[in-house]
Formats: structure tokens, sequence, C-alpha cells
């Protein structure tokens, strides 16, 4: 009878902080490629791009102020926890991106493999945010609460949210660069949605 009890596991602190900074570096990375090409992606930290680009704003101070609304609502959907990793990884991914600027500069690189590069390491760092039930704000707070509640998985939420984006995108970018920064998120989104399930964890 004792076997057959189940015991729900749960990661550490410190296994959450460290998952949740490798990741959130991860992402910063995917950013910060996508940046050096003059892409956009989806989510806030597309509308990020897309307004640093328009008034030469810092995307990372930006991107964490339009996050700001979002958190309320990772409350009262998910609780503190949720709210709180949310704030950490955002907070974390604008310090990060911002860091690589002088870091890392990228002098030139083909807008193909930046989008290519973007879509698989954001990718892999959502998945990594969303395990140990983090987030980048926005639209990846509503994408997870949506699968966890309705079964609708988070990638094609985002991948959703994205297409209205490039849209307005079409209106202040080029074509190729709308078409390449599609590439890019059709990338991230096939990822999340290929590789998130919760049905197939034990640690929580």
């Amino acid at each position: 009878m004792i076997a057959d009890l189940k015991i729900e596991k749960h990661y550490s602190l410190f296994e959450d902080i460290q998952g949740l900074l490798i990741a959130s570096a991860q992402a910063a990375l995917g950013i910060h490629l996508l940046r050096a090409a003059g892409l956009v992606t989806g989510g806030t930290a597309g509308l990020a791009l897309i307004i640093s680009y328009l008034t030469g704003w810092s995307f990372s101070l930006v991107f964490f102020v339009i996050n700001i609304p979002f958190y309320g609502f990772a409350y009262w959907a998910r609780g503190a926890a949720f709210c709180l990793k949310s704030l950490m990884t955002v907070t974390l991914v604008s310090l990060l991106a911002e860091a690589l600027k002088p870091l890392f500069a990228v002098g030139s690189i083909h807008p193909g493999i930046a989008a290519v590069l973007f879509g698989v390491s954001a990718g892999v760092g959502l998945l990594g945010l969303f395990r140990h039930s983090g987030s980048l704000g926005g639209v990846s707070i509503v994408a997870v609460i949506l699968q966890d509640k309705f079964g609708i998985k988070a990638g094609w939420t985002q991948l959703t949210h994205d297409l209205v984006l490039f849209a307005v995108a079409l209106w202040i970018l080029p074509i190729d660069r709308v078409l390449w920064s599609l590439l890019g998120a059709v990338i991230v989104n096939l990822v999340i949605a290929f590789n998130h399930r919760r049905d197939w964890y034990i640690v929580t």
C-alpha cells in the first residue's frame, strides 16, 4: 500500500534559482542575436523591440516596464510564487540583455542565422522557465495559464499572438526583416509546442 502512494516532488530553492538563471541567460542571448540583426519577435519582448527601434530607448528598460501590469494577473491566476518568479526572470533577462551589448558585440550576422539561433535558444530558455514555474511575463504568463487550465498548448497561444504583432511590424520594418523574424518566432513556438508537456515531468 505504501508503494502505491504518490509523493509529489518539488524543486528546491537552489534548483529553482539556478534553473531560472540559466533559462534567463538563454532567452537573453536569443534576444541579443535578434536585436543585432534588426529583427523582432512576439510577446512583450517583440513589442519592446519595436518600441526601442522606433524611439531609441533601451530594450531592457522598455521590456521591464511593459511587463509590470501582467504581474497582477500572474498573482491572481497562479499565486505569489509564479508572480515572483516571473518578476525575477523578466528582471534577469532585462539585465542580461543589456550586459551582453558591450560584452558580446555582434558586428555582422545574417538575419536567417539570427532567427534560427534565436528560435532555438529562446525556445529552450522558455522551456526552462516554464519547468521552474517562471515566465517572461506578458503573453507567456497567459499562455502557461491557458495550458494549465484548458489544455491549450502554450506554443499555439503565443504563435497566435505573434502573428498579430508581426502584422503590425510590417508597417515599420522592411519586409525581409519581418519574414526572417517570423521564422524565428515559428521556431521558438514549435520548440515549446512539441516539448512542453507537464505529464512528462516528475518534479514540479
